[in-house]
């Protein structure tokens, strides 16, 4: 019997082993993908609090704009408790928490959204940038708008998976600051410089993170049941090849 009941306990223990850790490495990437936009967008802050001058001024920028501050302070709120949200074992086990951090999220989300539109609305465009860029700025930041709210309403609808998927699009452009981090040098590699190519470039982190959002979303996980309906049989097999032993 111990040698039939070891190895079906080192698998359970390696199965919920495995549970455990496969809940890291999404919210470790998501915050290596912060961690650039995050730290720049902290010492901008520090430098228009007359702070040392690490990055380069920015002349469209004086005094202490309001604008700037709610993005900067709204995208590192709404990246960080983000993260958060996609701890699911964490979320189970703490749910009163994951829904006051959520409505926290959805407020910073709404915040570095109407910021954006009031920055491309109201500033002349960066040096460097064309007409391409300001038009994903305001299609994406109405769309992460847009999916905060239809997010929110399905909340409140009870409507559980609607929700989970319009927050994942939302998260998904309000991150892509990060990878365009990597999408720029790349386009700069591949296809060179110029107004527009940088803009399809930037333009590239939006839709790369909506198309990976789009298939966490459409990925069916297999159901509880018909997984445990593979174990209990796979102990079955065990226990009998055991037996014949």
């Amino acid at each position: 019997m111990n040698q039939i009941a070891t190895p079906a306990t080192a698998r359970s223990s390696t199965e919920g082993g495995t549970r455990t850790r496969s809940s890291w490495p999404v919210p470790a990437a998501l915050l290596g993908l912060s961690a650039i936009p995050l730290t720049a967008g902290t010492l901008r802050l520090i430098q228009l609090g007359g702070g040392p001058a690490v990055l380069p001024a920015d002349d469209r920028f004086t005094g202490f704009p309001i604008a700037l501050v709610v993005h900067i302070v709204g995208a590192a709120v709404f990246a960080l408790v983000g993260i958060v949200q996609f701890m699911p074992r964490f979320r189970r086990k703490h749910l009163t928490w994951h829904r006051r951090a959520g409505r926290i999220l959805a407020v910073a989300g709404l915040m570095v959204a109407g910021s954006a539109l009031w920055l491309t609305l109201a500033y002349s465009p960066k040096p460097g940038t064309g007409e391409v860029l300001y038009t994903f700025r305001l299609v994406f930041a109405a769309a992460m708008m847009g999916a905060i709210i239809l997010g929110v309403r399905a909340a409140s609808a009870r409507n559980i998976g609607a929700h989970r998927a319009w927050m994942v699009r939302a998260y998904a452009i309000g991150l892509a600051a990060g990878t365009q981090v990597l999408t720029e040098p790349l386009g700069h590699a591949l296809f060179g410089t110029g107004d527009v190519r940088d803009d399809l470039a930037k333009g590239a982190g939006w839709f790369i993170n909506l198309a990976i959002a789009e298939w966490a979303i459409r990925r069916r996980p297999r159901p509880v049941r018909e997984r445990h309906r593979q174990r209990s049989h796979g102990d079955d097999l065990l226990n009998r090849t055991g037996a014949s032993a």
